[in-house]
């Protein structure tokens, strides 16, 4: 099998995106579609496709699109009650997702994975900015602890498969993704996505707009289009191993309640705005620094967010009926 790969063109490029019919798959598929290169063949695939926690189904995916890149997006996730019900189940399946994907991929020739990880595997103890150095310096979250540590061991497997077989495996740690195709369900949705379900249904019932909290936990959020482009930067010009941070900067945090008075302005909803403050706010901050992305891309233009929320608002608007929700 990995024959094939050493026989074709080593300047074509075939790239499979695993979990490509999710919020950031479709904005890769999005960015691509805009500026195709010649050189490059994409391949989006969903858990349809194939059981990736299925050795043998993923040696068949791999097998027929015969990929030299993968973008690996695939895994089992889920809002704060699934996760603190299922740890275990989060542990084992992304476990299996991952090194299935990994190793499948080592052993057709792939010549570079980006593999794609969430802030939330960061210590729950820790110091404000988050960078690329800590994600080890402690235990995450005991909320989502299972997908947290699944997480962490793509990094572990990375740096093993590049020490020992030279591999250029790496990964992305993307801080709030939101945009079109995102999950606007309101018991397992996060928060934007969620604030914007809120508000549509408040409008077309007449009800009061409710945010639990107080609005004030402070987040970065970027726009699945921005973080496409970001992806593919990092798939054809990172050459590090270990992991960077995709995020806008620390002055860009915005509370919650700036991003639903956005969310307010976007629907054009005029009803009332009130705060459950006998909810929990959460963690307060979670700040990320985007030192490292900077150092590489200081010019990188961020979509502003009032813009990137009123055209996913459009989106949703426009496409409710296939929305996920």
């Amino acid at each position: 099998m990995a024959e094939n790969n050493e026989k074709r063109s080593r300047e074509e490029k075939v790239i499979l995106v695993t979990g490509g019919t999710g919020l950031v798959g479709k904005a890769i598929e999005k960015v691509v579609g805009d500026d195709p290169r010649p050189d490059e063949k994409w391949v989006f695939v969903s858990s349809k496709d194939a059981d990736l926690t299925s050795e043998a189904e993923t040696a068949a995916l791999f097998e027929k699109h015969q990929p030299t890149h993968v973008i690996h997006l695939a895994a089992m996730v889920g809002g704060l009650f699934k996760n603190l019900a299922y740890n275990l189940d989060f542990w084992r399946v992304n476990i299996k997702i991952n090194d299935n994907v990994l190793n499948t991929a080592f052993k057709f020739n792939c010549r570079k994975v980006v593999s794609c990880l969430s802030t939330c595997i960061f210590p729950n103890k820790t110091t404000y900015p988050i960078d690329e150095t800590m994600v080890h310096n402690g235990p995450p979250h005991d909320s989502n602890f299972g997908y947290s540590y699944a997480k962490r061991m793509i990094d572990v497997q990375n740096k093993a498969y590049h020490k020992q077989h030279g591999c250029q495996f790496t990964s992305v740690i993307p801080t709030n993704v939101f945009g079109p195709w995102d999950n606007f369900n309101l018991e397992d949705g996060h928060v934007l996505p969620g604030l914007m379900h809120k508000c549509r249904t408040s409008k077309k019932q007449d009800t009061p707009f409710t945010i639990w909290g107080t609005g004030s936990p402070r987040r970065q959020f970027i726009y699945s289009y921005d973080l496409a482009r970001l992806f593919l930067w990092t798939l054809r010009e990172y050459e590090e191993i270990d992991p960077i941070i995709l995020s806008v900067g620390e002055e860009d945090e915005v509370s919650i309640k700036e991003a639903a008075e956005m969310v307010v302005e976007a629907f054009e909803f005029k009803g009332e705005v009130v705060y459950d403050t006998s909810k929990s706010d959460g963690q307060f901050k979670k700040t990320a620094s985007n030192a490292k992305l900077r150092k590489y891309l200081p010019d990188f233009k961020f979509t502003p967010i009032k813009q990137a929320i009123k055209e996913t608002v459009d989106w949703f608007e426009a496409n409710y009926e296939i929305a996920r929700k």
